[in-house]
């Protein structure tokens, strides 16, 4: 499987780039697996507005409908395929509590064909500037044809909005280091989360200071500065208790990430854990914080901090059933569930004796192709499609051969 450099032409004289056919695989392997994570939580054939305000399902704009100027709309997965195939669509990835508005007032000239009957308008959904194929406090689409400097965007927990990892005021952990980010401003919204930083985040790397007119970005190591500012305050750290409030942290969730927990509506713990943040000193800064796996099940459950929660408009921060990864794994684990082995197909359609046969069969031809592939792998060559027939050619006459050797013996 070859692959010529672009503008390279037989005359060149320049080595044609080459991909394995293991590369090629691989990464054909890695883009399934990350559609099933995705698209996997959502039904692609039946519209989801019957199912009310979903809990997280992926979610597409249509600018051709609803074009920026108008009013924001998103719509599900199956109406993506059926009723805007053809139409330019902005991926929003997955959103949390939403209904689909496929045909509702907000599209004047079209009627959703999979669900024609719906209200006017949803009014539990909440939008924000992606839904018009902007984002980040940058408000530039993604990708930005403007844009020259590589940067992986990261989306929001909170606000559910993306972000270059550059504008989030100080620079990101490596990405297997976090599980989930909480922007500048929904920082400043949960106050209370800073008081769970100082115990839980993941430290940023560096601290991000832009030079104005320059388009340069400083990175300055900040590892020593909250132990600076913290000894500065004149508080003495009482050290049997921060040992103690550290196991509480530090204790193992329940959670395996796939398998969500029932959503806590009370608490029996008669302490607040908020409460006893709050009591020691901490930092707040103009920045996002990042987040380990689980952090979310270590949060304060009393009576006092749901309420909260609930003004906030952040109850799902509770909900480890929430987050993406949830989604996601529930997503793969139904794909895994739902795809069909053919092969199993066609062994349960016939008699014992034929099974046998099939299987013998089946076993012969895959430790041939793998021992014939196997040797373009040592030598580090190309496999072309004159080898793969050359391979089927002669499988066949070998496989002709045992037959006539059988009919011989069996006469």
């Amino acid at each position: 499987m070859e692959a010529a450099a672009p503008g390279s032409g037989c005359g060149g004289g320049a080595e044609e780039p080459v991909v394995s056919l293991a590369e090629v695989l691989a990464e054909n392997e890695e883009l399934e697996k990350e559609a099933r994570a995705v698209l996997g939580g959502s039904d692609h054939e039946r519209c989801s507005y019957s199912q009310g305000a979903v809990k997280r399902q992926a979610l597409y704009a249509c600018s051709t409908c609803t074009p920026p100027g108008g009013e924001p709309a998103g719509i599900c997965l199956a109406c993506s395929y059926e009723c805007h195939g053809t139409h330019r669509l902005f991926e929003l990835y997955t959103k949390r509590n939403f209904r689909c508005d496929c045909g509702n007032s907000k599209f004047k000239n079209l009627q959703c064909k999979l669900l024609p009957e719906k209200g006017k308008v949803n009014s539990g959904n909440k939008y924000n500037d992606n839904f018009y194929g902007v984002y980040c406090t940058c408000k530039r689409p993604y990708p930005d044809p403007e844009d020259e400097i590589p940067d992986e965007m990261i989306q929001c927990i909170v606000c559910e909005d993306w972000f270059h990892g550059r504008h989030l005021g100080a620079v990101p952990p490596e990405s297997g280091d976090f599980h989930e980010m909480v922007c500048q401003a929904c920082m400043n919204h949960c106050h209370f989360l800073w008081a769970y930083a100082s115990q839980l985040a993941v430290p940023p790397l560096t601290k991000v200071n832009s030079v104005e007119g320059e388009g340069v970005f400083l990175k300055v190591k900040e590892s020593e500065e909250p132990k600076k500012e913290i000894e500065e305050s004149g508080v003495e750290q009482q050290e049997m208790k921060e040992e103690k409030q550290m196991e509480q942290f530090n204790e193992p969730s329940t959670s395996s990430g796939s398998a969500c927990p029932e959503v806590v509506t009370k608490s029996e713990e008669p302490v607040c854990k908020l409460k006893e943040l709050q009591s020691k000193p901490f930092l707040k800064k103009d920045t996002a914080t990042f987040w380990p796996l689980n952090w979310r099940s270590k949060l304060c459950t009393c009576e006092d901090c749901l309420k909260m929660y609930s003004e906030l408009e952040v109850q799902f921060l509770t909900d480890e059933c929430d987050t993406v990864l949830a989604y996601e794994n529930k997503g793969t684990s139904d794909q895994e569930t739902e795809r069909r082995d053919p092969l199993m197909d066609t062994l349960n359609s016939m008699n014992r004796v034929q099974q046998v046969e099939l299987i013998c069969e089946y076993n012969d031809l895959k430790t041939e192709l793998t021992d014939y592939l196997r040797r373009f792998a040592d030598e580090g060559t190309v496999v072309k499609r004159e080898d793969i027939q050359h391979f089927f050619e002669e499988f066949q006459s070998r496989k002709r051969q045992r037959t006539n050797r059988m009919q011989y013996y069996c006469s």
